[in-house]
């Protein structure tokens, strides 16, 4: 067998009678034979529908064929692969190192009838795998396809629990473990190379292999980029460099718990003097509702036309001076879509900015017992009209922030002004939510000042969301959807390239007969207290909900903890610098920084809180006790001072006192320190 190997930039290309290797920096990307294909190609038609967010995705495949045959052509800059199958079938990929000095990977279908591709990239049995945007299940990807589609995340997301089969039969809206609304085509993988594509389609990452990840794309088209570092911290510096980093925070955020209230002005005011007399450190009041509030059978809804409503909210603006004079910001909500039966759908309907149905009439989406349009956020006018709608009716306003709320609900048959098909658009919609966002702060002067936070997202978002938040968990303590599944999203994120992260303290989703119960609110205010951002909300039935301030002891567990958040500002607002200069997330797996450690790569419910904090969240009602593990080095209970040096450890964990070590040596003790006396 003849065998030739040509080197160009790190790049190993190996040429033999029946096919070839690609290598990048010693890593094997391709290999492939007329045995073995690393490539096929088809034709399909997408059949997607979408109720209420949560997609039904199948395929009517047509055609799929292996392209054995690979005929390699030098370029000036790399090389053409023809990859054919007789004389029907063929495709392109282009190899290249890109002006960042980034593997780059182009390939195209040659007949515009073939709308599939899937290709194998090469893979070690033993190797783990991250990212793919935020996901709640698994955190190591190995062994599992990932489809990337945002959606709703769906109730459960665990086909084998009552609750996920509930939702299911009444409105399939029961989700699976892959179910995202923050999906993204990169994965990094512990041979120390990450793998973006550039595409917005659908995907489907497929791990299961021992031997291949095979990628599946449903377009005639591909982009892959891949860059290699010798520890993840600079892998992930290299991964943020390409997709953007997120600010610094507004320095508020660190001054307590932002609460989420809803009912008016004085509801507001009347919640804000009891926690604040209770000893509780608030830095804003969240009220989701200050535009109006819509009741449904879901439950308490957001009157959808974004203005200030002022008989829910009377004097507000007069309020929200002196709330911010006191150190309390006021923050509102607002979302890229218009209720149907407000004013605003109808000015955005008469300037043409919603996006049309087949028949070029106003599309309207159907959001739960009310419809709304949709923002063209491809039309520049639209796009600009709606950033003015932000800049007027909220930041005039006075808000120091707001809920950016959905961006997964884009219809794919819906006609969008740019041209371009809504099946294409559809995942990169949240992202360009978020820079409508991110612009109106940044042309008002307000970045660093504002925060507004978002749960949809994809590649880009890490440019202009400045804050993520992870959905509606279930207000319960199932691993797929309560406490513990916030862990593994956080992580996933992280790895993905955005690195500021929270959750509803207490969840949100309460449904089927579930109501949060006062531990899981004060063991999910304990996990809060050691992320970036500590925020309470009502859920969609607040009466049926254990409360911030339902009793005095839930009071006084908040003061303790706000208390605790505070005191670390400096440590995390330290961490969120990191963040923003270098894409290093708050919220860190452990081998990021322990990567001889082979334990750390299978841990998703326990994570480094910045460089020198271990915190592992009690997430099982009814405990008292937590075993988690500590990779070898010097650590301190943060609690009792108690001294490990690794391993797998029980300790006491009553509600206040969540299982948190840190490092002895770090330069932070003093600070740790003094969490002991409260």
């Amino acid at each position: 067998m003849k065998s030739q190997r040509t080197d160009l930039n790190d790049i190993e290309l190996n040429t033999f009678d029946d096919g070839f290797t690609l290598a990048w920096q010693s890593r094997l990307i391709l290999r492939h034979t007329s045995q073995a294909p690393c490539l096929w190609v088809g034709a399909g038609e997408a059949d997607i529908e979408m109720f209420r967010g949560n997609f039904s995705i199948k395929d009517k495949l047509n055609e799929k064929v292996a392209l054995s045959q690979a005929t390699v052509v030098p370029q000036p800059d790399g090389w053409a692969i023809r990859f054919t199958r007789g004389d029907a079938v063929s495709a392109t990929l282009r190899v290249r190192v890109d002006s960042h000095q980034r593997l780059l990977l182009e390939l195209k279908n040659d007949a515009p009838s073939h709308n599939r591709i899937w290709l194998r990239l090469a893979a070690k049995p033993e190797d783990h795998i991250y990212g793919c945007g935020e996901q709640f299940s698994y955190f190591d990807l190995r062994g599992k396809p990932f489809p990337l589609w945002t959606s709703e995340q769906g109730v459960g997301r665990n086909k084998q629990t009552y609750v996920t089969w509930l939702a299911d039969c009444k409105e399939n809206a029961g989700g699976d473990y892959y179910w995202t609304f923050f999906p993204q085509p990169t994965f990094v993988s512990t041979q120390k190379y990450y793998c973006h594509v550039d595409n917005s389609g659908y995907m489907n990452f497929d791990f299961s292999a021992p031997a291949f990840h095979e990628l599946a794309f449903w377009e005639d088209n591909a982009t892959l980029r891949f860059e290699c570092a010798p520890t993840y911290v600079d892998l992930l510096e290299k991964l943020t460099g390409l997709l953007g980093r997120q600010p610094e925070l507004p320095d508020w955020v660190y001054d307590g718990v932002t609460l989420g209230i809803q009912g008016g002005t004085d509801v507001c005011q009347r919640k804000l003097d009891t926690m604040r007399n209770g000893g509780v450190k608030v830095n804003g009041i969240w009220a989701q509702d200050w535009s109006g509030i819509r009741m449904t059978s879901f439950g308490k809804r957001v009157m959808w036309n974004w203005k200030w409503n002022s008989e829910l909210y009377p004097q507000l603006d007069q309020r929200i001076p002196q709330w911010k004079r006191e150190g309390v910001q006021f923050l509102s909500y607002i979302n890229p879509y218009v209720a149907s039966d407000r004013d605003l759908c109808e000015e955005a309907a008469k300037r043409g900015y919603l996006t049309k149905d087949l028949n070029g009439k106003d599309y309207h989406v159907e959001f739960g017992e009310f419809y709304a349009g949709v923002i063209d956020l491809t039309n520049p006018q639209a796009y600009d009209w709606y950033k003015g709608v932000i800049k007027q009716n909220l930041i005039a306003l006075g808000c120091g922030g707001w809920m950016a709320d959905f961006g997964e609900y884009l219809p794919t048959d819906t006609v969008l002004h740019n041209g371009v098909s809504a099946e294409i658009m559809h995942n990169a919609w949240p992202a360009l939510w978020a820079k409508c966002n991110y612009e109106a702060l940044q042309e008002t002067g307000k970045l660093g000042e504002i925060l507004f936070f978002m749960r949809a997202g994809y590649s880009g978002s890490q440019k202009y969301s400045v804050m993520m938040w992870a959905g509606d968990q279930n207000v319960d303590w199932s691993l797929d959807d309560g406490p513990a599944s916030v862990i593994p999203a956080a992580l996933s994120l992280g790895m993905s390239g955005h690195g500021l992260h929270h959750s509803d303290i207490g969840g949100y989703t309460t449904l089927f007969e579930m109501k949060r119960s006062k531990e899981l609110l004060l063991r999910w205010c304990d996990f809060s207290a050691f992320t970036p951002m500590m925020r309470t909300h009502e859920g969609n039935r607040p009466g049926d909900n254990w409360q911030f301030d339902s009793d005095a002891e839930t009071i006084a567990h908040f003061a303790r903890m706000t208390t605790v958040f505070t005191t670390l500002k400096p440590y995390i607002k330290d961490a969120v610098a990191q963040n923003a200069k270098s894409g290093l997330p708050v919220m860190r797996p452990l081998f990021l920084h322990y990567e001889d450690d082979a334990h750390t790569y299978t841990l998703k419910y326990q994570y480094l809180f910045g460089r020198d904090v271990l915190v592992a969240p009690v997430y099982e009602q009814g405990r008292s006790d937590w075993t988690l593990y500590l990779p070898e080095d010097s650590w301190i209970n943060l609690w009792t001072g108690e001294q490990h040096r690794g391993g797998e450890v029980t300790i006491d964990a009553p509600l206040g006192k969540p299982p948190v070590f840190y490092r002895a040596d770090s330069q932070w003790a003093p600070l740790f320190q003094t969490l002991r006396r409260l």
